[in-house]
């Protein structure tokens, strides 16, 4: 693989132009294919397999007016006073003239007469609409109500299912990228070029998703998911590459040498680091959510993309940069860089390698506080209550709770099948449920034009995060409920999906690490060290874990992101956090593990490659880490809660995963395994086929006894 990597890379720096037009090429195809071709991203929250998807396939059946999207509009009287009901009249009119309405309720009326909900029903899903095509017809129709003086807000699945980013996290994280490349390479070109590439990496991957939302569900978060990783991988990747390249040059080699070597050494990490990723987003699969599933098409499309940027742009943007990469004293006496002594990091190395079994306690010590707080974790999937304040959902959101109670937010609906059920019971079955302390109203059952069904509308005392309310749902479906009828609406189906996700969270873990395992086994034949950074990895996950799960569900924490107050974790993220970062930790530990392999391979030194590989990839991972670390904090300000978690849990993964474990518990545990890193039994050796990814050295078979180190 190396050699033909090195290929790749002397062949893009020998003909840099031809590179670049190529890309240019390539991006002009898939764009305009995206403009004519392309799709919106739309949510899909279909669960198959769960009671409420049973009773929102009922309802499709024989009362498809109950069964489509769902939208509310809140009117409200900025001044307190009762609302005119000619506004109302004109209003709801408008609303049953916009595409899809199959029925729009009476105006609701708040006690004091200075709210009104009105109760959009579609015949369609909201899969059907395309960006803010709903919103954008809900807004038109209460023009006139706003141009009367009142507030008109939107709330429900139609208004929900949008979402506009708005850039301003993107251009938070490049710009301290570009901050932290000029600290770290010293000069704006070198600084930019990774930049550069990874923007060209990101545009290509942007186009693809687009693509993909054409022929499949593509949700509308996974786009701002793959932004964020793709972003923060492709910087990283370059920014490998860059230094190596510049390594080469303060050799004397070339700038087309450079650039063949640098490909062919840190461009083999980059693939592996990068399979590593693509593999992990595999998992996604298995959480059997069509929306789960597109975060992982999105995302593996960015990666992708970055990663071709990484291997075709970087050498031929080196080669055109030249000398310039390097420091204007560097160019005038390349000696120069020679004669510096020991790196911070060789003499951290060192010092980790003389007390190993301290530093690798006091990490563990520390891994295992972060992680504490994720035996606490409660999971909801999100709704307009954790939203920003700013949003039209959650100012609705607002109203509705103040006017008509918490619970009004999340109303219950029971589609009740009346061949399994007499319709001379269905006023017991409200009674029943009236009667229950988690219900606040119970709604007249109303029953379909055929009369073989029937929906009774419950409204909870709690919000739809509140554990109560879920409480509510399993005593509903126990013991209230009889057979033939089915809870559903959007709190009963955002309840199936967490407990859907809780359980699959078990399915998806193993098998992401049993596949990084096997891939990390063959490329670096040694699994002693695919198992100890499996191990490490899940660390650095359960302490994200940790921390999301401190920071979100705690009052302090989430008032300093902007939500008014603590919210429980969004189903969403455990998974995603986990198949996304499992990967990224992963590009660390390749980075590490291919420089060390290298020394070893020629040197069979355990220890002193142990500190050579670090010190030779100390300073590029640092700065790679505190680009991603940059890069993901921005997104902690995105409005969406899903995207801000992720944010905020990704960040403080990167952050550990590069000091506590990169810097402490790596060169601990290996310094303790010594030889036994590189341990690889007859008989796996014999079946392992020979991937060498190391440029420059013969592979060589790993001693069977281990080099015993003192502690």
């Amino acid at each position: 693989m190396s050699s033909l990597l090195g290929r790749l890379g002397g062949a893009a720096a020998a003909r840099p132009w031809r590179t670049l037009l190529g890309w240019l090429l390539l991006l002009a195809a898939v764009f305009g294919l995206s403009a004519a071709f392309g799709g919106e991203p739309h949510d899909n929250y279909r669960v198959p397999g769960t009671r409420s998807t049973a009773g929102s396939d009922l309802l499709a059946e024989r009362f498809p007016e109950m069964s489509g999207a769902s939208a509310r509009v809140i009117v409200h009287d900025l001044h307190g006073e009762r609302l005119p009901a000619g506004v109302l009249d004109e209003l709801r009119t408008r609303l049953t003239q916009v595409r899809g309405a199959a029925t729009v309720a009476p105006p609701a009326l708040s006690a004091q007469g200075d709210t009104a909900l009105l109760a959009v029903s579609y015949r369609i899903p909201v899969t059907e609409f395309k960006g803010s095509e709903g919103l954008d017809a809900l807004r038109d129709a209460a023009g006139p109500a706003r141009q009367a003086g009142l507030q008109v807000e939107f709330g429900g699945q139609v208004p929900e299912n949008f979402s506009a980013p708005d850039g301003t996290a993107e251009i938070i994280g490049v710009v301290a990228a570009l901050v932290i490349l000029v600290v770290a390479l010293g000069t704006v070109v070198s600084a930019g070029l990774p930049l550069l590439v990874a923007i060209a990496g990101l545009g290509l991957g942007t186009a693809l998703t687009t693509l993909l939302a054409a022929v499949t569900d593509i949700s509308a978060t996974a786009p701002t998911v793959a932004t964020m990783v793709g972003l923060g991988v492709g910087i990283d990747y370059a920014l490998l590459l860059v230094s190596r390249h510049v390594e080469g040059l303060r050799k004397g080699l070339t700038k087309e040498q450079a650039a063949a070597e640098a490909t062919a050494t840190a461009g083999s990490s980059v693939v592996v680091a990068g399979s590593t990723v693509l593999v992990s987003l595999f998992g996604l699969r298995l959480a059997g959510l069509s929306t789960y599933s597109s975060f992982g098409y999105a995302t593996f499309a960015v990666v992708g993309a970055v990663m071709l940027a990484s291997l075709t742009l970087v050498p031929a943007l080196c080669s055109l940069a030249g000398p310039r990469l390097l420091r204007r004293a560097e160019r005038s006496n390349p000696a120069r860089a020679e004669a510096e002594g020991p790196t911070r990091t060789e003499r951290w190395a060192r010092l980790i390698g003389r007390r190993p079994l301290a530093g690798a306690l006091a990490s563990l010590v520390v891994l295992l506080a972060l992680a504490a707080p994720m035996l606490g974790m409660r999971t909801w999937p999100q709704d307009a209550g954790s939203q920003s304040a700013t949003s039209t959902t959650r100012k609705a959101y607002d109203l509705v709770a103040d006017a008509y109670g918490p619970g009004a937010n999340g109303p219950l609906l029971v589609a009740v099948d009346l061949h399994k059920v007499q319709a001379a019971e269905l006023p017991a079955i409200a009674d029943r449920l009236r009667a229950d302390q988690g219900v606040a109203a119970v709604a007249p059952p109303i029953l379909n034009q055929a009369g073989d069904a029937a929906v009774v509308s419950v409204q909870p005392r709690t919000g739809p995060q509140d554990r109560h309310t879920a409480q509510l749902l399993q005593r509903m479906r126990a013991d209230l409920l009889p057979a033939g009828a089915e809870v559903t609406g959007v709190v009963a189906v955002f309840s199936d999906i967490s407990d859907r996700l809780s359980a699959r969270l078990w399915v998806v873990v193993p098998f992401v690490v049993a596949l990084s395992l096997v891939l990390l086994t063959l490329l670096f034949r040694a699994p002693v060290l695919a198992l100890k950074a499996a191990a490490m990895n899940l660390l650095s996950v359960a302490a994200a874990y940790g921390v999301t799960t401190a920071v979100f569900q705690s009052e302090t924490g989430a008032r300093l992101l902007g939500l008014p107050h603590s919210v429980p974790v969004s189903s969403w993220v455990p998974i995603l956090m986990f198949t996304v970062l499992f990967g990224l930790s992963m590009d660390y530990e390749v980075f590490l593990l291919a420089r060390v392999r290298e020394d070893w391979l020629v040197t069979r030194d355990a220890r002193g490659s142990v500190v050579r590989g670090l010190s030779a990839t100390g300073r590029v991972i640092t700065s790679a880490a505190a680009i991603m670390v940059a890069v993901f904090t921005g997104f902690a300000i995105d409005p969406d809660i899903t995207v801000k978690m992720m944010g905020v849990g990704m960040a403080a993964a990167v952050l550990v995963d590069a000091t506590v474990v990169r810097l402490v518990l790596v060169p601990a545990t290996m310094t303790l395994l010594g030889r036994a890193n590189w341990w690889l039994p007859a008989w796996l050796d014999r079946l392992l086929p020979e991937l060498k990814v190391e440029h420059g050295t013969e592979p060589v078979k790993a001693p069977a006894e281990p080099e015993r180190i003192p502690v």
